[in-house]
């Protein structure tokens, strides 16, 4: 993920937060939390991307396989983690801005 657009989401939670009246590291810390989850799920779009939703495994036997990229499935789960840190600080998902926007 670009670090101008990981900066702004950030910016913009923390904003949130102050508007919020919420205050200390508790808070800090999920926010940290969460932009942790923000580059983990910018990996895992990035793999899915270049490998495909299924992926070829050579199985002990030597014999290639197909089995579904276990990248999907944890984005899934990374995303929902990421609505529940929001949800618990009771904030909205920040807007995504795009690389034309960046410009």
């Amino acid at each position: 993920m670009k670090r101008e657009i990981r900066k702004r989401i950030k910016e913009d939670l923390l904003a949130q937060l102050e508007r919020s009246g919420l205050y200390g590291e508790y808070y800090l810390d999920l926010i940290s939390h969460y932009m942790e989850l923000v580059d983990i799920k910018a990996k895992l779009e990035v793999d899915i991307r270049k490998n495909g939703l299924r992926m070829d495994y050579l199985n002990g036997n030597d014999v290639t396989i197909t089995k579904p990229n276990e990248s999907v499935e944890r984005l899934v789960k990374i995303s929902g983690q990421m609505m529940k840190i929001l949800s618990e600080l009771g904030l909205k998902t920040p807007r995504k801005v795009t690389e034309k926007e960046e410009l």
